[in-house]
């Protein structure tokens, strides 16, 4: 009897920690972000020179997701495909449409919509696992959602922006193919068998992988916002209100996606989350690789909006889950 007892004190303990950590790691994320958001405005010239550190940067953080993924997290695409290819294609259809939407509706210069549109484009962000937990979600649709996202990015992100951003600025497709290639999939493959070959030594280390990605995309927020700081003090609040719309509608339209499909509520949420909530390092990346310094402004802000947007929401409905 005391065994049992002991045993269900240790996993009650177990799960507020995990829980505590979550609360703080949602929290955390976005303070971080702005951080380096606001190291790269008020000190550009410090991080002018390592814009060579962006792709580098966006191959860790890929490879750290890959090490969090297993094969039976895939399961789920198979078992009941629906929500997730559904899930899916809303994000690669929505948020691109509407950030071609928003551009023509706020009359935003070439490079500007070129870089918002690019941030629709991009895969699901990698902070979407944990917002969705936060919100009381579906975790392992989250999961299915950014890996299937991620690993058909190479061929989605540059098509839909060769369509959508091609209209204000030339857009080398194929070029960029190879680069989402090089920078998404192959360390996300890496990862995922790595993880396979060495579970137990990557068990050891799961715990520090969120952390190290999200300082990395922190530092890449700030490399990108230090090469636009004179762009966005001409046009900061013209890109944050383009942001916020942009963000907005990917999270109201996902949720009304999953009220389409028909599924339980837990997965509307996820599906919100994940078709809100991109990959906008990456967007910033290709944009400064591709297009301009300012083409990357939209992919900065938007770094930090998402995950302050994502923690307010999740917040929002673990209370309401909770009453």
């Amino acid at each position: 009897m005391f065994n049992e007892n002991s045993g269900e004190v240790r996993e009650d303990a177990d799960s507020a920690k995990i829980e505590k950590d979550s609360r703080i790691a949602v929290l955390l994320f976005p303070a971080l972000i702005l951080l380096g958001g606001l190291c790269g405005l008020l000190l550009p010239q410090t991080f002018l020179g390592l814009t060579g550190w962006i792709n580098p940067l966006l191959m860790v953080i890929m490879f750290c997701m890959g090490l969090t993924l297993t094969l039976p997290d895939f399961a789920l695409v198979f078992k009941n495909p629906l929500p997730v290819l559904g899930g899916v294609v809303a994000q690669f259809v929505i948020m691109p449409a509407m950030g071609w939407l928003v551009a023509i509706v706020l009359h935003l210069e070439p490079a500007l919509a070129a870089g918002l549109i690019l941030v629709g484009c991009a895969p699901g962000g990698t902070a979407s696992n944990v917002v969705s937990y936060l919100a009381r979600g579906n975790v392992a649709l989250s999961v299915a959602m950014t890996s299937v996202s991620t690993l058909i990015a190479p061929v989605f992100t540059p098509l839909l922006a060769l369509w959508l951003a091609g209209q204000y600025m030339p857009v080398d497709a194929g070029s960029m193919a190879v680069s989402v290639v090089k920078i998404v999939l192959i360390p996300v493959v890496l990862g995922l068998v790595l993880r396979m070959l060495f579970n137990s030594l990557v068990l050891k280390v799961n715990a520090l992988l969120p952390w190290i990605s999200v300082l990395a995309i922190s530092f890449v927020v700030t490399i990108i916002i230090a090469g636009s700081a004179q762009a966005i003090l001409s046009a900061g609040l013209l890109v944050l209100v383009a942001v916020i719309l942009h963000n907005g509608l990917g999270l109201l339209l996902g949720y009304g996606a999953g009220v389409l499909l028909r599924v339980p509520d837990d997965a509307r949420r996820t599906m919100a989350i994940e078709v809100g909530m991109q990959n906008s390092g990456l967007a910033g990346g290709l944009a400064k690789q591709y297009f301009s310094p300012e083409a990357a402004l939209p992919a900065a802000v938007f770094s930090v909006w998402h995950n302050l947007s994502g923690a307010m929401l999740a917040a929002y409905w673990r209370r309401k889950k909770a009453e």
